[in-house]
């Protein structure tokens, strides 16, 4: 007599969320290290068990936190570059210091984990692509030609600047914070205050 096959809980169950969100929680209080079935379901206030009925194994929980957070950050960076002030919206998300953190959190994961290494670099390759293409557009608006700033060239110095701010700021750095922020935010108000702007 062969055994049934293991049944799992529904993707769209509610104890899966809460599974999740207590995963996010731990994860951007402790750290990935952090982030057991039981220290998971102890957060969650669920019998720990049900964390492996939702979820194959750890890596399954942990693809499926990332995955949850990845889709809201295209959907954010969407609404950010398609806003009246799409370089400013593009700046307060990617510095936005909860998001940052977890990004953190699951590349360092990513160094020891093989299927989240790839879905990490899945991600954060469409989020550079939509950056890419949304931003020619948006700096022929503000009447800067191509060969002035490179749009991916753009695109790749924004988001090394605001992940070292974040990583920096973790680690208890300040030196020159203060003063990057404020060039930055400078530049980018001088920009959609440009001349060649279209209502």
């Amino acid at each position: 007599m062969t055994s049934s096959p293991r049944r799992y809980g529904s993707p769209d169950a509610k104890n899966r969320s809460v599974l999740l969100d207590a995963a996010e929680e731990l994860l951007l209080a402790e750290g990935y290290s952090a982030v057991t079935a039981r220290r998971v379901a102890t957060q969650a206030g669920l019998k720990h068990q049900l964390v492996h009925y939702y979820f194959h194994t750890m890596d399954d929980l942990f693809l499926a936190l990332f995955r949850r957070r990845a889709e809201q950050g295209l959907e954010q960076q969407a609404a950010a570059l398609a806003s009246d002030r799409p370089l400013r919206a593009l700046w307060t998300f990617s510095t936005d210091p909860a998001g940052a953190s977890l990004t953190m959190e699951f590349m360092s994961l990513a160094n020891h984990r093989e299927a989240i290494r790839a879905e990490v670099a899945h991600y954060a390759e469409r989020l550079r692509a939509a950056q890419a293409e949304a931003l020619p557009g948006i700096l022929q608006r503000y009447g800067i030609p191509p060969e002035t700033c490179p749009p991916i060239v753009l695109v790749f110095l924004t988001t090394c600047v605001a992940r070292v701010l974040v990583l920096e700021d973790r680690l208890g750095m300040s030196a020159g914070h203060d003063e990057t922020r404020a060039y930055v935010e400078d530049l980018i108000q001088r920009l959609e205050e440009h001349p060649s702007r279209h209502d």
